[in-house]
Order: C-alpha cells, then structure tokens, then sequence
C-alpha cells in the first residue's frame, strides 16, 4: 500500500490512496524539471513574477476547496486552514511584487579602476521537503522566491498531504508556468537520496524534525549540495512585567494553541516572573482549559484533531512521563482518539525529559523565575533556538532581553506576527539559513562577482 494517503485523523478514515513513483518516474521528473530550467531561467523575470502573481490569484480563487482539503488531511480547524490560504497567497504576491528587487545587480564601491556588480543568478532544480503542519504556507515560503530567480521545484510534501500537495501543483500549472517548473513527487525517502545526490538538482530546502533535517543534511553534504533546515523549536514566551495580565494570558495560550499546537515557533515555554507566576498560571490554567476542542469544521472549534492517532499518541506518551518524573499536571492531559486537550504542566526541572523535549501539541509548561537574568538563563537553556515571546512595559529591557536570546527571531509584546516581508528562521537545532521576507531569495542564488576593468 502506498504511504500516501488521505487518512481524517477527527474519524480515523482512510479517504484516498495516492501510488508512490517508481524510480523511472522519478527520473523522468528530474529530466523534465532540468529541461524546464533551462528555459525558465531565461525568461523574463517580468513574466516569471507575473506567473507567479497569478498562482497567488488561484490560491484566492480557490481557498474554500483548498481549506476543505487540509482539514481531511491533518485536522485543521477550518477558519485556521482558510487563513492559512490567504497567508500562502499573500507570500507568493509579496515575492512576485519584489521580482525586480531580488534579482537585479547589486553594484559594488570597489578600489580600483572600473566597475564591479553582484548578478543573482538562479541555480537549477530544487528539492523540496515539506511538513504537514502547514500544507500550503510551507511550500509557498520556499517555492515562490526561487520559482521568480528562476529556479524549478521538485516538492516531495509529507505523506499525508496528497491531495493539497496535488493542488498546488495544479495551480502552478493553471498559471501558466512552463510543464517541470513545478512538479509534486509521491516519492519515498530513498527516491529522495536518489534525488538529492542527481548532480542536476543543486539544492534542498527541509522543513520537519530534526532526524529528517539531520538524515537529508547528512545525504546533501555528502553530495556537497546546498542545504536549508528549518526544524523544530521550543519557544520562550518570557513574561517580566505587565498593565494587562488577561492580555498577556491570552496571547500565552493564542501562541500555544495555534494549528492546535503544531507549529515549529509556538510559545512552548512560559517563563514567568515570581510576583506575576501564581495570577499567571491561574489564568492561563483556565484559558487552555477553556479551548474548545472538536469537529475542525464546526466554527467554535479551537483545538481540532492532532494530525493523526500516532502524533496523539506520542504527545501522551510525553506528558505521562512528564508526570511520572515529578512534573504535576495542572489541567488535561488525557487525549479522546486524536483529540488532545489544553493541557498545562508546571514544576518541571532540569532533571526531567520534558525540559528539554519538544511537545508538538496544545501543552504549556509554566516556570517561576526570580528576575530578568534568570528568565533570560532558563529561555536559553535549550537546544533548540527558533522563535521567542517577550512581554514587558519596558523599551529598555525588551531590547537588552532581546539581544540576549538564543534565537533566530524574536517578537515583543505580540505573537502570531509572522509576515510575508518578516524573515523566518533558527538557529541552534532549529535549523539554518531562512524563509520568508527578501532574505529568503539569498538562499538558493549565485551571487555572481561580474568585475569589468577601465
């Protein structure tokens, strides 16, 4: 049986199954994304972003069936997947309207007589490896900057996202962009090394855990292939002061709770100062407790489904060992099939799994820290290094906190703030190089030195 399938995890019904390629139709791909490449990349970047402009007009036209079918997939409350559409849409826009400025000549001051330029140059054929969080905004983030250099797109997608995988495929298409400047592959981990070391294809882009972050960077080093890892996190939300603590409890548990608490750069950690932790951790307790959870198409629905029974089973497997080892479990904790509740955990210490684990899911650990420099210890007191939260009524202590975290991005006094423009990316085991924002065309380019004498 193929692992590609469209399983719901709110019934735990198999919806559709999807065949893997054979090895010879994965070869052809990567014949046919080549060829593409070579026209692709000379043909006018004006008409490149213009493609691209109308994939982002398709993923608007289309949002309702698109939503629909990441709810099926991984459980997605649905108001959540049709704002992820529109982000998506919103991020392959930002890249067609910045076409011009991603690619053009960056002249250089230079020493001697003449004139010496940087031309950005697209690379080839791409891989790309992409979670099931995220089905779409995931894809768009990478696909959209290197499809405007010019580059072409082999995305292998998880799995369990073969319909929306499919989709976006199919909107490339409907956009006019030439046959193999996007191409969706059902393709096996071993197909994937297979792909990886093709010496045609000069790059791949992974977003997922760290074994597979790890296993691909190890397959691209050996093939001297450019990598970009964007992995897990376990994001601070670090709370030193406040003049409106139920503001700053709700967007604790709006930081936590989001796609049901699977995301890389939740608030997973709730740092809180001793004269707030008490007030805090009540009001939090109650807020998480509160979420609704059920049917991901009903509209009060906050917590759907994790994304499968597997994930639900492993978020319990963490939490009841949390438990075991001396963490006491303030709210939740028990899942109903793929359900899991909001659950709260506190009195965690260095000596325990969950201090250093990842919990992908609606749980928040709670810490009681004396002052600035020890929230500051414990946020960074992690391998992880993706996103961080702080919360405070001082300018002066949000920048002096915010220099001193460990993290590739760091937000203040607000959450769920990511923006097409604003770069995304870790460091640490979060991964390296980044997503999203100008910065993101930087990553899969030949920054080419053209230096003319007088």
């Amino acid at each position: 049986m193929s692992d590609y399938a469209v399983v719901n995890p709110a019934t735990g019904q198999t919806l559709a199954t999807y065949p893997t390629l054979t090895d010879a139709e994965v070869a052809e791909k990567i014949d046919t994304a080549d060829a593409a490449f070579r026209a692709w990349r000379d043909t006018p970047v004006a008409e490149r972003a213009a493609l691209v402009r109308r994939a982002a007009e398709l993923h608007r036209e289309r949002r309702e069936a698109l939503a629909e079918i990441i709810v099926r997939e991984m459980g997605k409350p649905l108001a959540a997947a049709l704002g992820e559409v529109d982000f998506a849409a919103d991020i392959t826009e930002f890249y067609a309207d910045h076409a011009e400025e991603i690619t053009k000549d960056r002249p250089l001051e230079i020493l001697g007589d003449g004139t010496a330029v940087i031309r950005r140059a697209p690379l080839g054929v791409l891989l790309g490896i992409m979670p099931w969080n995220f089905p779409y905004y995931q894809v768009a983030r990478f696909a959209a900057p290197n499809l405007v250099l010019g580059n072409t797109i082999l995305l292998k997608h998880a799995p369990q996202c073969p319909e929306s995988s499919a989709a976006i495929e199919e909107i490339y298409r409907d956009a006019g962009l030439p046959v193999g400047a996007y191409l969706n592959l059902y393709a096996t981990n071993d197909q994937s090394a297979t792909i990886i070391a093709d010496p045609r294809v000069q790059g791949v882009s992974v977003t997922g855990s760290e074994r597979a972050g790890a296993a691909v960077a190890e397959i691209a080093g050996r093939n001297l292939k450019k990598v970009a890892l964007e992995l897990g996190g376990s994001d601070p939300f670090i709370l030193l002061s406040t003049d409106d603590l139920d503001g700053a409890v709700q967007a604790a548990a709006d930081a936590r709770l989001d796609n049901t608490g699977q995301s890389c750069n939740a608030a997973k950690r709730f740092v809180v100062v001793a004269d707030l932790y008490e007030e805090f951790l009540e009001k939090f307790t109650a807020t998480m407790s509160g979420a609704v959870v059920g049917d991901p198409m009903d509209d009060d629905t906050v917590l759907g489904p994790l994304s499968s029974l597997t994930a639900a089973e492993r978020l319990q497997e963490q939490v009841d060992r949390a438990v075991a080892q001396g963490a006491r479990l303030v709210t939740g904790g028990t899942r109903d099939g793929a359900f899991f509740p909001g659950t709260v955990l506190a009195d965690v210490t260095p000596e325990m799994d969950a201090y250093r684990e990842e919990f992908f899911g609606p749980v928040g650990v709670v810490y009681r820290v004396a002052d600035e420099d020890a929230a500051v210890d414990l946020a960074n007191d992690t391998g992880f290094g993706l996103g961080s939260y702080i919360f405070t009524t001082d300018p002066a202590q949000a920048d002096r906190v915010a220099d001193r975290i460990e993290a590739g991005m760091v937000y203040v006094n607000l959450v769920l703030a990511d923006s097409p423009e604003l770069p995304f990316g870790g460091v640490k085991r979060s991964g390296t190089g980044r997503e999203m924002g100008l910065l993101a065309a930087d990553e899969f380019v030949n920054k080419k030195l053209i230096r003319v004498g007088a």
